[in-house]
């Protein structure tokens, strides 16, 4: 856990909902000639109103007609589990089909970023801002558990999101 986190709080009594298992997710590099998100990223809908005890629904990325504005949408990208709205607040266009890249200065990474396809903005993927505009795409916040029912020579861990809260 990272004690020394320059994002938002979480929201008070905000819920931590399972997303399944790290492994599942499997890590995007720029060393694929395509870094689309689509093919490893996993959609889940968490309505505003979810408790603890509503599990999350893992949605169809492909599904066309699907509401994205209560998705969530979970990577892994260069080792670190990112989750992120998959609504793009700018056009709600699905950001699964989006690309990722690095956000450089002088050939040092300085962050990481996103594309959303439809109008080529981008979203950098820790802080949520956007290259142009006043659009702030939505960070979740990313915990990796021991699962509960694991053997001792599992590594695995379970990944679990929940909302951060919106300040303004």
């Amino acid at each position: 856990m990272n004690f020394f986190s320059f994002g938002r709080p979480s929201q008070p009594g905000a819920a931590w909902h399972p997303v399944g298992l790290a492994s599942a997710l499997p890590d995007l590099s720029l060393d694929n000639e395509d870094c689309q998100v689509t093919q490893a990223c996993k959609a889940f809908t968490i309505p505003k109103t979810a408790g603890p005890q509503d599990a999350p629904v893992e949605a169809d990325i492909n599904q066309p007609g699907e509401d994205l504005k209560d998705q969530v949408l979970v990577f892994k990208y260069k080792g670190k589990v990112h989750a992120i709205d998959h609504q793009c607040p700018h056009q709600s266009f699905p950001l699964s089909k989006g690309s990722l890249f690095d956000i450089e200065d002088f050939g040092i990474t300085l962050s990481a970023g996103i594309t959303c396809p439809k109008h080529a903005w981008s979203f950098d993927i820790f802080s949520g801002q956007a290259d142009r505009g006043n659009y702030k795409l939505k960070i979740w916040e990313v915990q990796l558990r021991d699962p509960l029912t694991s053997t001792a020579d599992s590594t695995d861990k379970e990944v679990w999101v929940r909302r951060k809260q919106r300040i303004g």
